[in-house]
């Protein structure tokens, strides 16, 4: 795989050691053990671009690293003014085009989120399609500007205007022929997705996100459900539900309302939880495991821990890094006075020292 993973028991944030598992430091970070795209996020810092351009190259067509590497890259506060600069620089170059879009369309949602008018929230929208469009037309086969036209439609405004091949499609443009699935959605965007990389980790997110936005947390918690009914193309899929589940527990439970540790502690948290441990990640090979999504990881682990499956195997695979949810919206539904990782560590502790019966 591109990028290098570190091999010792130093750790990539400045060289601090990283102790045994039992006793690890604690980094909270996304990135992980992906040194490349930490020292390219460094450079961002720097206001240079250099960097990144270097690692999108090395990154080449590795859809799921590509999709990865750009959401952070993208979510980096105050790069948006160096891409723009790369994109003005290199008006041709591909990667510059899809982080582009990329800036602009993180804007457009945070301009609604918010609150902003509508009619800037549509022009912010109207400037994400057309980087999308620049960046499809620079690389068709990249699945990352149709991840973003997805996002789009988290916008209050009509999903198919996110389409840029909404006249030529079959209609009803947003109904799926499956009866087991009866929720009306950004179909066609999903597909052109998939036709890129089948199964795309994001891809699946945005469209829970796009029912979540749209129906409701029960409506994020069915589509999530359908999609892992049979065996995903990508496994990683197998933790949709547990994100799911996490949004129904945000919406009972995120201000403090009762019985939010028996939320976690239902047949059905254990069968999701249970099914991601043991259908994806079981099947990844211990030396893949710094190549997962750390927030996955830690959904999953935290999932296991609350219903109170072996999660030991898992926090061995997260190594130092933790992600603040979701820890941090767990702390603070159940009250807590202290900080997330306080408990996150003691958590941690105790799930390494145990030892599975068999």
């Amino acid at each position: 795989m591109p990028g290098s993973l570190p091999t010792s028991a130093t750790s990539t944030r400045g060289g601090d050691r990283v102790a045994t598992p039992n006793d690890m430091n604690l980094i909270v970070s996304p990135v992980g053990a992906d040194t490349d795209l930490r020292a390219a996020l460094e450079d961002l810092k720097m206001g240079r671009y250099q960097a990144t351009r270097d690692l999108l190259v090395r990154t080449g067509p590795n859809w799921s690293l590509r999709t990865r590497r750009s959401q952070l890259l993208a979510a980096q506060a105050g790069a948006g003014g160096v891409f723009k600069t790369w994109r003005d620089e290199e008006p041709n170059s591909a990667d510059a085009s899809m982080m582009w879009a990329r800036v602009l369309t993180r804007a457009a949602i945070e301009a609604h989120r918010n609150g902003k008018n509508k009619s800037l929230v549509s022009r912010a929208a109207g400037l994400a399609i057309q980087a999308c469009l620049k960046a499809i037309t620079l690389w068709p086969d990249c699945p990352v500007p149709w991840i973003c036209l997805l996002h789009l439609t988290q916008l209050p405004f009509d999903p198919y205007h996110f389409d840029p091949h909404w006249r030529s499609r079959p209609i009803p443009w947003d109904q799926l022929g499956d009866p087991t699935m009866p929720y009306r959605g950004p179909w066609p965007l999903l597909e052109e997705i998939n036709k890129r990389d089948p199964g795309s980790r994001e891809g699946h997110h945005r469209m829970r996100e796009f029912h979540l936005y749209r129906g409701g947390p029960t409506a994020a918690m069915h589509y999530a459900a359908w999609e892992v009914a049979s065996e995903p193309i990508n496994l990683e899929l197998d933790m949709l539900p547990l994100y799911g589940l996490m949004d129904v527990y945000r919406e009972r439970h995120g201000n403090g309302q009762g019985s939010a540790l028996q939320f976690w502690q239902t047949a059905q948290v254990a069968h999701y939880a249970r099914q991601a441990r043991d259908r994806w990640f079981a099947s990844v090979p211990p030396v893949h495991h710094g190549w997962l999504s750390l927030p996955d990881l830690n959904h999953l682990a935290h999932a296991l821990v609350a219903c109170g499956e072996d999660a030991r195997t898992v926090f061995e695979a997260m190594g130092p890094y933790a992600t603040p949810e979701p820890w941090q919206t767990i702390n603070v539904s159940l009250g807590r006075s202290y900080d997330w990782t306080t408990e996150f560590l003691r958590i941690r502790a105790t799930a390494l020292r145990e030892r599975p019966l068999w």
